[in-house]
């Protein structure tokens, strides 16, 4: 409390306000598999369209995995873009990889063919996308000596005043004034305090073991001509859909901040890099002139190598630009994934996630989905899937405020449909059935697809224009061109009672979402907007009342929190979203000494006990009529 120690005027804020409740964000969404391209663990990346997907990713292109006779469709690149396309807004992705018994580590690479080699260049993740060109442009400038007369009295001018457009650790090609002829080399710019003219300054540098002593160092003075070297590195597009991506004028010395070392670094220093950089660049020498004569060395020009080519005279400007390329190799999207791998690990040192795991330190995740886990190949077991499913209702259970969207196995008749659905009992999964045929634009043909990509974005949508609280069913699928299977009403009064939501085609309305029901045995959950709604009632309430921990248990508090939650439950009802024609018959909130025994109290306990009445969906509309006569009253 304030302290009043002397005669005077206070003012101070007060708060006649209840605190408020926020309402959470239902809508967004975690996709865990495999894809061609990008991180395999750590924290997964918020998208917001299919592009980011595609910048991260690697696109649509089928996967070749190594225990796979055949390519197989990348599912999971097909339901993001099903997600987006039908309304979803946010979306993690957990990339999973399977090492393939054959390789490591499925990384594309190049290597010069020079023994040992002294540099390599390496995709940053495994998988067949790592097998892109590489174009590199080498650009030599203007001559970069300084001709205006340096003003030698100021010791603290400009330390680039020598050089012009070049600073330390840029990698220069020199003609030297030495007689008979004009000498060319490469060396990299040092900068230097130079004590003569009490002012910074700079000088060529560079090692050469076969030079006695090894350190060659040039004065400026020696020299007439100066001209910098950049590298700009192309990288092009992978896959039918892919784009091209460059970065301009590097540098060659791996101790400046922007060069060829320190772009594509192995050990990215921040996330985009990781995420955005698809390159790593590794090498043992450790200046750039080598660097600059190794790279230039193992081309395969007409005439020589790059060095070769470049002649140098006062009177003669270089040539704008070289270039050469070269391709990544022998990456590989590995085995097919288990379900060791959906279910994910965590680091035991670095404590870094992956697969599923990778999901749980992202807090507003809603609903979660494994899409392409559930196809098999003819004759083949469905144990695998089955499992994996049932590790998607494990983590929702665990996490408590997600649903699960499942997806049937591809090609499952009624019969086979209903034994695979036997296994499941949970109030936090939803299964769809049968999968959805659309359009694939790689192949330009139409191709079978599990329906949770567009049933989790049918939930977005479902959630923004409407609300959690009501059933994401009766909506009209957007990227449907048709359905695996036509189901008609007879075959369907055979699965709802099961938990299993149909996609059914009705005559002028199209493809539609035709259930609401929950994966289990509970009567009380059965209906999916039930679940949600109440996941976000709990969580709503959990973070709206945080304010309450250590704060003095008694009765203050308790008319405090009371009030925070019937004010937020109030508002839901005024919005329609819970049943009743009054407050009293649509929610009750106690939390007093009825609600909390003295041990309670002792213990640091505060209890209240909520009710709520939600709506269910009207799943059967019954409109009952019957004959009268015209004059009866």
């Amino acid at each position: 409390m304030p302290e009043y120690l002397a005669p005077g005027v206070f003012v101070e804020e007060t708060s006649f306000r209840q605190k408020t409740i926020e309402g959470v964000s239902t809508s967004t969404t975690g996709f865990v598999g495999p894809c061609r391209f990008g991180p395999i663990n750590g924290e997964p990346e918020l998208l917001t369209s299919f592009s980011d997907f595609e910048r991260i990713y690697g696109g649509i292109d089928q996967l070749s995995f190594e225990n796979v006779t055949t390519n197989t469709h990348n599912y999971l690149a097909h339901a993001v873009r099903a997600y987006f396309e039908e309304g979803g807004r946010r979306l993690y992705v957990s990339r999973i990889y399977n090492i393939p018994t054959s390789d490591d580590e499925g990384r594309a690479s190049w290597e010069p063919e020079t023994s040992p080699a002294e540099y390599s260049f390496t995709a940053r993740h495994p998988g067949n996308a790592g097998e892109f060109a590489v174009s590199f442009i080498f650009k030599l400038g203007d001559n970069a000596l300084q001709t205006a007369p340096v003003d030698q009295s100021d010791p603290d001018g400009d330390e680039y005043s020598l050089l012009r457009g070049v600073s330390a650790f840029d990698v220069v090609l020199a003609g030297m004034n030495a007689s008979p002829s004009l000498v060319e080399d490469w060396y990299w710019v040092e900068a230097f305090f130079d004590t003569e003219l009490n002012r910074p300054s700079h000088r060529l540098h560079r090692l050469d073991e076969s030079a006695s002593p090894s350190e060659i160092v040039v004065d400026l003075d020696s020299v007439n001509i100066v001209r910098k070297l950049t590298v700009s590195v192309v990288i092009g597009p992978s896959g039918k859909f892919g784009f091209e991506q460059n970065w301009q004028d590097l540098s060659l010395h791996p101790q400046h901040p922007n060069s060829l070392s320190a772009v594509f670094n192995i050990d990215p220093v921040s996330r985009s890099t990781e995420l955005f950089v698809p390159l790593v660049f590794e090498t043992d020498l450790l200046n750039g002139a080598d660097i600059a004569e190794a790279l230039m060395a193992n081309t395969s020009l007409a005439g020589g190598s790059i060095i070769d080519q470049w002649s140098l005279t006062a009177d003669q400007p270089a040539e704008a630009s070289r270039s050469f390329g070269i391709l990544l190799a022998n990456g590989s999207d590995g085995d097919r994934p288990l379900p060791a791998e959906y279910t994910g690990s965590e680091g035991l040192t670095d404590g870094i996630k992956s697969g599923l795991r990778a999901f749980e330190d992202v807090e507003n995740i809603s609903i979660v989905a494994a899409p392409g886990s559930s196809f098999i190949n003819p004759g083949d077991d469905v144990l695998n899937a089955q499992t994996i499913a049932s590790r998607l209702i494990s983590h929702c259970e665990r996490m408590r405020y997600r649903v699960a969207v499942l997806d049937s196995v591809n090609g499952h008749i009624q019969s086979e449909l209903r034994t695979y659905r036997s296994v499941f009992d949970s109030t936090r999964a939803a299964f769809y059935y049968p999968w959805i045929r659309t359009f694939d634009p790689l192949t330009e043909r139409y191709i079978d697809v599990p329906p949770s990509g567009s049933v989790s974005g049918i939930y977005a949508r479902n959630d923004v224009e409407r609300g959690v609280h009501k059933a994401p069913a009766n909506e009209v699928v957007r990227m449907a061109s048709g359905l695996e299977f036509v189901l008609n009403k007879a075959q369907q009064e055979v699965l709802n009672p099961l938990g299993i939501n149909c996609l059914r085609f009705f005559e002028g309305r199209g493809y539609r979402i035709w259930g609401a029901r929950t994966a289990t045995s509970d009567p009380e959950w059965k209906y999916l907007n039930v679940r949600r709604y109440f996941a976000f009632l709990e969580r709503s309430i959990e973070l709206g009342t945080q304010w309450a921990v250590f704060e003095n248990n008694g009765i203050a508090l308790w008319d405090n929190v009371r009030q925070t939650i019937e004010d937020f439950l109030f508002n839901e009802w005024k919005q329609s979203r819970l049943a009743g024609s009054k407050p009293d018959q649509a929610f009750f909130v106690r939390c007093d000494r009825s609600t909390m025994t003295q041990n309670d109290i002792d213990n640091g306990r505060l209890i209240a006990l909520i009710g709520v009445a939600p709506l269910r969906p009207a799943e059967f509309v019954i409109f009952r009529i019957g004959q009268k006569t015209a004059d009866s009253n």
